[in-house]
């Protein structure tokens, strides 16, 4: 009999592992997390992604499968497909891709060749490795021309992306970030590639909840392709999607399998329908508006505290802090912030001066926290804790009564009770 709990068996067999598991959980349940790009799965996706799907192969697609017996896998992936398409409004989805980072291999490959020219948002302006980095796949089989920030809003200026859209004519335009706090213009970006005959991909990896709950402009109306992952704001199992029309349905779907991927992980896209079904519901939408409160109100008690918040605020779940004007590092900041039960990453400023080991600023996000439950009141007091260690960073005793506070705040808001 195929048991629910799992755990026993893991602790007998591999007890090391077991004790990795365990310290993992209490780091989460103790600490703060701040960094955008983490949430917590349910407890349904984290039962979905522990199943005896993990052992069916399935290479192809639901009933042109090459292998037999795929007719349980089929149900869950067809569960996962229908339910993308109705939570994002697209004609199509492929639910197969690994990663956010597969998917874009794999969306790139659908509508360019090796060597055409793309346009994709800097790194150290808010893009993504995947979007023409030079270190990245993107960067080193096609020519990137970045586009940046306007120096004195530190936004996108539409205007000048247009102009030197207009300039470059690349094959495919790259929209979406990993760390831009700011609503994008789909219809304006739409308008744009139309005039420089490009293809509109857009990465929503980081907003895709948002954009699901409607509390982000979708691009699905604008885009000839959509890619994203599905565990960040998503909150699903880690993992990729790529949503399209329905008249690039088929060169998707060759691209996917076989042309960049083998076997899918059968078990994950059990986890993402699941996802899928739980973004449905209204609270999910709640929780997404809330994301939103929680990030703008931080953001906001960072600021009345003198600091530095990139843009001067933010639309979605995430804001940049500058902390150049203070003396300070992103690396120093946050190992600081670490230290004290705060997890945050250290993230390269427009224009930053700071190399990217180093970088002049942190990237701040609020998915995590409030999927524990906490709201504009509880942010009031994550701001307090992190302004006070970022204006002690070197001060012991500081940090060990921020730590204290920090994990008495984490208590008040149990992870998995």
């Amino acid at each position: 009999m195929f048991e629910e709990n799992l755990f026993p068996y893991l602790e007998k067999t591999d007890p090391e592992i077991m004790e990795a598991f365990r310290g993992e959980l209490k780091r989460q349940q103790e600490q703060l997390e701040l960094i955008a790009s983490e949430n917590f799965a349910s407890k349904a996706v984290l039962a979905a992604l522990s199943n005896p799907m993990q052992n069916k192969y399935a290479e192809g697609y639901p009933r042109k499968r090459y292998y037999r017996g795929c007719k349980y896998v089929d149900m869950a992936e067809d569960l996962a497909r229908d339910r993308a398409k109705e939570l994002f409004g697209a004609e199509y989805a492929n639910v197969q891709p690994h990663s956010g980072t597969q998917a874009n291999i794999t969306a790139y490959m659908s509508l360019i060749e090796p060597g055409d020219k793309i346009m994709g948002l800097s790194l150290s302006h808010g893009g993504h490795l995947s979007h023409g980095h030079p270190v990245n796949f993107s960067g080193m089989f096609y020519k990137v021309v970045p586009y940046e920030v306007d120096p004195d809003t530190r936004v996108l200026n539409y205007d000048t992306i247009e102009k030197q859209a207009r300039k470059e004519k690349p094959k495919l335009f790259v929209a979406g970030a990993s760390a831009y706090p700011r609503f994008w213009d789909w219809e304006r970006l739409r308008d744009i590639c139309d005039q420089v005959g490009a293809f509109l991909m857009v990465d929503i990896a980081h907003i895709a909840g948002l954009v699901a709950a409607g509390v982000h402009p979708s691009p699905m109306p604008y885009a000839d392709i959509v890619t994203s992952t599905t565990h960040k704001t998503l909150r699903g199992p880690r993992g990729g999607l790529i949503l399209c029309p329905e008249k690039y349905a088929s060169v998707v779907d060759k691209f996917n399998f076989p042309g960049t991927q083998g076997g899918p992980f059968m078990h994950v896209i059990a986890a993402k329908a699941v996802c899928f079904q739980e973004a449905k519901s209204a609270e999910f939408t709640s929780y997404q508006k809330q994301v939103v409160l929680n990030a703008a109100k931080l953001a906001s008690v960072m600021m009345e505290k003198g600091f530095d918040v990139v843009s001067g605020g933010t639309d979605n779940h995430l804001f940049l802090l500058d902390l150049s004007g203070k003396g300070l590092t992103g690396k120093e900041a946050a190992k600081a912030l670490h230290k004290a039960g705060i997890t945050v990453n250290k993230n390269t400023v427009p224009f930053d001066k700071q190399s990217p080991f180093v970088t002049s600023g942190i990237r701040v996000g609020t998915p995590a926290l409030t999927t524990r439950g906490m709201k504009e009141d509880a942010m009031e007091e994550m701001g307090e804790l992190m302004v006070r260690v970022l204006e002690n960073l070197e001060e012991e005793s500081v940090i060990a009564e921020v730590r204290e506070k920090s994990a008495a705040l984490a208590a008040r808001y149990p992870l998995y009770e």
